[in-house]
């Protein structure tokens, strides 16, 4: 990890290295955070952040969810977010917010821990690589489930959730794949272990729906507003796994992963092993948009 000089904690600006955490903190015990990633990147312009206030109500709705109070508003945070990528002198870095309950008592119940909020920069490329942004990448489909809704509450974005999505995540790469992708407990397409998935058939675009267990992306609807604008027909439904096999096309979409196109699944080539026509596409439509190159119709790049 690149070192960045400053962190937002709880209102104020902290060196790197002194932006720490008690070992008994509830969150390091009990996974009791939520988080949001959001990108700045660099226009002729300046820098912009990508749907920024988007990620901020987000990460409040989280946070509700968990009935965790932030002690500061919106607009607190977005002008917070702003200001830490300004002052690390960063014309483009991904950004993660954090709010987490701290160091109080050790036991299940959390309310008596206080929440915290930290906002930091990272300098990150692209998620899966560029190669892979480029030529496509190798997917499996995982052994493990994606969690049901009944079990937690898959519309917060929240921190404990993701040992589900490290497991994944491990038994992909353990494997000699890029990122793995999980079923629902019904066998049909949830999302990957940090994008949501999308394949094209005949033309159009599918994509699970919330009902399938995975978080509602914001880059997702980003994808399926330019595929609308595009003429390009636009359905959620459940997708089997042999879906994927024989899909014409397939694509992850995140914050980190941008639009990564999908050469194979589980060895199996998706159409000729190839990006194809539509991801192509929709890549270039949301690139134009977020590198300054197009015009950003939709109001999703916030001046930093």
């Amino acid at each position: 990890m690149n070192e960045g000089k400053l962190i937002w904690m709880d209102g104020e600006m902290v060196p790197w290295r002194d932006a720490k955490i008690h070992v008994l903190s509830h969150v390091v015990h009990y996974g009791s955070s939520v988080f949001e990633g959001t990108r700045s990147y660099k226009t002729s312009k300046g820098s912009f952040c990508f749907r920024l206030a988007e990620h901020v109500k987000r990460l409040f709705f989280s946070a509700k969810i968990y009935r965790m109070e932030i002690s500061h508003s919106p607009e607190e945070i977005t002008e917070a977010t702003k200001k830490v990528v300004r002052e690390n002198e960063l014309e483009a870095c991904y950004i993660r917010h954090l709010v987490f309950r701290g160091y109080g008592e050790l036991g299940v119940n959390p309310l008596t821990c206080p929440v915290r909020v930290m906002i930091a920069t990272l300098d990150w490329g692209a998620y899966l690589g560029e190669e892979g942004k480029r030529d496509g990448i190798d997917i499996c489909v995982s052994s493990w489930q994606r969690l049901a809704h009944d079990t937690m509450p898959l519309l917060s974005k929240a921190g404990g959730h993701y040992l589900n999505n490290q497991l994944i995540k491990l038994e992909a790469t353990q494997n000699g794949y890029a990122e793995g992708v999980a079923l629902t407990s019904s066998g049909f397409v949830a999302e990957g272990s940090g994008e949501n998935i999308f394949i094209v058939k005949e033309g159009g675009l599918i994509t699970p729906p919330s009902a399938a267990g995975l978080l509602p992306g914001i880059t997702r609807h980003s994808v399926i507003k330019l595929a609308k604008d595009e003429g390009i027909k636009t359905s959620r439904q459940m997708i089997p796994r042999e879906g994927l096999y024989i899909a014409d096309e397939v694509f992850l979409t995140g914050t980190a992963a941008e639009v990564t196109p999908v050469r194979s699944v589980d060895g199996i080539a998706v159409g000729d092993g190839k990006p194809g026509p539509v991801t192509k596409r929709l890549q270039d439509r949301f690139e134009g948009i977020i590198s300054g190159r197009d015009e950003d119709k939709y109001g999703w790049m916030e001046p930093v």
